[in-house]
């Protein structure tokens, strides 16, 4: 099988396609044929030796796979070879076969094609375990999405609309401001030329906003914190900025509210009951046709370092895919 391989650490262009042994389902695992893997930030940054898992080289990222069972191992009762399926794994989705763990393995929706699937999990599954276990989001609470057009900020958007939340979504550009408007955000700050914190506090009678969610860090993050409300939520969701901010202590203590982490890989992992309720919660949105995916684009597998390349341009709207 062909795989896009890391083999040391660096930007995409090092990168390599090549051929390598298919791998064998174990015990509890599920050998997929991919039709198409999603692509995320933490991809640009496991290949950099920059995130929080180093796999050993060489190594293929992406998480975010749908293709059809190959095989499974002892163990399996809820999917069978000739299934479609998507799910996660932790990296080696972009590559033509994978293994993932039985418990990461959904059947595929009727209607949601490859792509669709493929983008659907790690975003939506991201936002709503922040918006609903983290952050406990409530319906009529304002929440200001940072990096609100990317492909879990969207997801964010649409979701707290969903929730019942008055949505404040900040970007760049007013391509991606729009599209935020057409996911359901009542109100728009561009912060490379608007204040971030003045222009919350405005839009907020001077509140500020009860939950904060920030999947960009750098230097948005200090200003979006104090324009957090009394005894709000900050959520930590990601660093797209590329750097990881500093943020003084006292204004927790000055606002008390809470600085929160959200990291969905773990949590779903270690809260498997939740993380496949919350799971199943927006497979029947989708199949209600409350929540979509936005493709910015699909890309096939040899094209993987562009795609890889176009999203820390900050080009990309919603989700890239890669496509076998």
């Amino acid at each position: 099988m062909k795989a896009v391989l890391c083999k040391t650490y660096g930007l995409p262009s090092s990168l390599v396609l090549e051929d390598v042994p298919s791998p064998v389902p174990g015990k509890k695992e599920v050998l997929i044929t991919v039709k198409a893997c999603g692509v995320n930030f933490p991809d640009t940054l496991i290949i950099q030796g920059k995130y929080q898992f180093k796999p050993p080289f060489p190594f293929s990222p992406g998480s975010d796979i749908a293709g059809i069972v190959k095989a499974v191992g002892e163990g399996v009762k809820h999917v069978k070879p000739g299934d479609e399926v998507f799910g996660m794994v932790f990296w080696g989705g972009f590559a033509e076969e994978v293994v993932a763990p039985a418990s990461a393995v959904f059947p595929k929706l009727p209607g949601m094609d490859f792509p669709v699937a493929a983008s659907f999990m790690i975003a939506y599954g991201t936002s709503y375990h922040a918006l609903k276990d983290r952050a406990k989001l409530k319906a009529g609470e304002t929440m200001l999405v940072l990096g609100a057009s990317g492909g879990v900020g969207l997801t964010a958007v649409e979701l707290g609309k969903l929730m019942g939340a008055r949505v404040i979504a900040a970007a760049s550009t007013a391509e991606k401001l729009a599209l935020c408007q057409q996911y359901g955000a009542d109100e728009v700050i561009n912060y490379t030329t608007e204040n971030l914190k003045e222009r919350t506090k405005e839009l907020t009678n001077g509140k500020g906003a009860d939950v904060i969610y920030d999947p960009v860090g750098g230097n948005f993050s200090e200003a979006a914190l104090r324009a957090t409300a009394w005894e709000g939520r900050y959520l930590v969701v990601g660093f797209a900025a590329g750097e990881i901010p500093k943020i003084p202590l006292n204004l927790p203590l000055l606002k008390g509210c809470q600085i929160v982490g959200v990291f969905w890989g773990p949590f779903a992992t270690k809260d498997t009951a939740t993380s496949m309720a919350n799971t199943q919660q927006l497979m029947q949105w989708y199949m209600e046709g409350k929540i979509k995916p936005y493709l910015h684009g699909t890309y096939p597998l040899a094209d993987a370092p562009k795609a890889l390349e176009d999203m820390m341009a900050r080009k990309v709207m919603g989700k890239v895919v890669i496509v076998m």
